[in-house]
């Protein structure tokens, strides 16, 4: 349970969160018609006659987004309703061409099911909670208004008009601002492996409509308010937290909550009225008489559950049980772009613990400098796999290799061909090495006395010195072995 509390003059209050997910279905055509729904197209230019709700014009639902919003359903161990029916929603607005949306109220496609979160991303095993899913129903998506474009007109684009939308319905199980974004995260994070949505928040692909309401600990769900449409998870906890404090101050002050619809302003980090909250009824909602129940047959389920793929708790569990730490596994299973790149470098045959130390540190580290992500970087996992294995082999030391991976990163070459161009092996010859630290003690002979009268700490000294004159290509081990050997000190058999 979360410990989130709102002190208040009266004391402590509980904050009560739900969220409703908007996913835009990852699909070649809108639900009822073959429009196409590529984002950023010139203004009604993606509209069918379905769309713009032509008289005569009949809706056929494409497969593929009943499809997506099943795999969905079922990478969330959520009920797969083999029976379910279309309704029309009917409210009358500008950008709604047919007057009405057609949804799913009474007999959703996906029934109950439930996302696991962790409350700690750097020690994903100390805290968890389990955030159950009420219902994913699909519907089709509004127009848009844009009133931008004209002093004193607005505009409509049904771009929009018709595409597949999934609303996810979360069980108000949430209580906090760190557990919503949490929450947030981590379906968008499923819905991307699964590919059933891309995700892209700033394109409105996903965004939520957050339910929020206060009580005192232990007493009755007090009255929500929806805040609309916030499209990134930073966003939607702050709508959490400073919707859940207007709250406490208005019922502090002897007011009442009323039950309706925001918006949330990010640049003045507040949220204002928009409108009175309906219920279901004030909706009408009717079966859609244009449109035969969906019947799911079980060939095609199983083949909604044969294609999903490896999703993201499990391939993190498989990852720990390489030897990877949870907090490796649970960076690298974040993003499904980065986890299938360290699958590629797994598959090329690098040692798993090697493998995540180099990708989280070094890989990550240069992609966040360059503000470059793994779709683009310049470093394929084959190239990298090639330079963990100079490294493996002894061909090449750390810092070396820190070398050859910036010139790769520049040049985009391979790890062998870096090598060689630059003259970067590392030397392992005991000869040369032991002539460069006769040299260094020659030069030294006051330090190699006081080594030898017993300051062990100036072993470092004349470790860097011997490197540095070897250009840092000199093997650190052989040279560790052959300074304790020249310092006077025993070598180990």
């Amino acid at each position: 349970m979360s410990d989130y509390r709102i002190q208040g003059e009266t004391g402590e209050w509980e904050v009560v969160i739900g969220l409703e997910v908007h996913a835009q279905v990852t699909s070649n055509a809108k639900l009822f018609s073959g429009a196409a729904t590529a984002f950023g197209a010139e203004p009604n230019t993606q509209v069918s006659l379905v769309d713009a709700a032509m008289p005569g014009m009949l809706p056929v639902p494409n497969r593929e987004c009943i499809r997506q919003a099943v795999r969905t359903g079922m990478a969330i161990e959520a009920q797969i309703n083999k029976w379910s029916r279309f309704d029309r929603k009917n409210y009358f607005y500008a950008d709604l061409p047919q007057g009405y949306q057609i949804s799913q109220l009474y007999h959703p496609i996906v029934g109950e099911g439930a996302i696991d979160i962790s409350l700690d991303e750097k020690n994903p095993d100390a805290a968890g909670k389990r955030i159950g899913v009420q219902r994913i129903h699909v519907e089709q998506d509004a127009g848009k208004l844009m009133h931008d474009q004209h002093p004193t007109q607005s505009y409509v684009d049904l771009n929009r008009s018709g595409v597949a939308l999934m609303e996810i319905v979360s069980k108000p199980d949430l209580a906090s601002p760190a557990e919503t974004g949490a929450y947030l995260r981590k379906l968008r994070s499923i819905l991307r492996y699964v590919g059933s949505c891309d995700g892209n928040m700033e394109e409105g692909s996903m965004r939520a409509d957050v339910n929020v309401s206060v009580r005192k600990p232990g007493h009755e769900l007090g009255t929500r308010t929806e805040t609309k449409n916030v499209n990134s998870v930073r966003f939607v906890m702050a709508v959490v937290e400073q919707e859940a404090k207007r709250q406490v101050e208005v019922l502090e002050a002897g007011g009442k909550i009323q039950q309706e619809t925001r918006l949330y302003d990010p640049d003045r980090n507040e949220t204002r009225s928009m409108r009175s909250k309906e219920d279901a009824h004030d909706y009408r909602y009717f079966p859609d008489p244009d449109l035969l129940p969906l019947v799911l047959d079980d060939a095609f389920l199983e083949e909604c559950r044969a294609s999903l793929p490896e999703l993201p708790d499990a391939k993190r569990a498989r990852y720990e049980a390489l030897g990877i730490t949870a907090y490796q596994a649970t960076v690298l299973t974040a993003e499904v772009e980065a986890a299938r790149w360290f699958d590629a470098l797994l598959d090329a045959g690098v040692k798993p613990a090697a493998a995540a130390n180099w990708t989280t540190s070094e890989l990550f580290g240069a992609l966040n400098r360059t503000g470059k992500d793994i779709l683009n970087s310049p470093v394929s996992p084959a190239q990298a796999a090639e330079l963990l294995g100079l490294i493996a082999d002894g061909t090449l030391s750390g810092s070396l290799a820190k070398q050859v991976f910036e010139v790769m990163l520049e040049t985009g070459d391979g790890a062998a061909k870096v090598v060689e161009d630059r003259g970067l092996k590392q030397t392992s010859d005991t000869g040369a090495i032991e002539k460069v630290i006769a040299e260094v003690m020659a030069a030294n002979a006051d330090k190699v006395a006081d080594y030898r009268g017993g300051k062990d700490k100036l072993f470092g000294f004349f470790v860097g010195q011997t490197m540095k004159a070897m250009g840092g290509k000199a093997n650190p081990a052989v040279v560790n072995e052959v300074l304790k050997s020249a310092l006077g000190e025993s070598v180990a058999p």
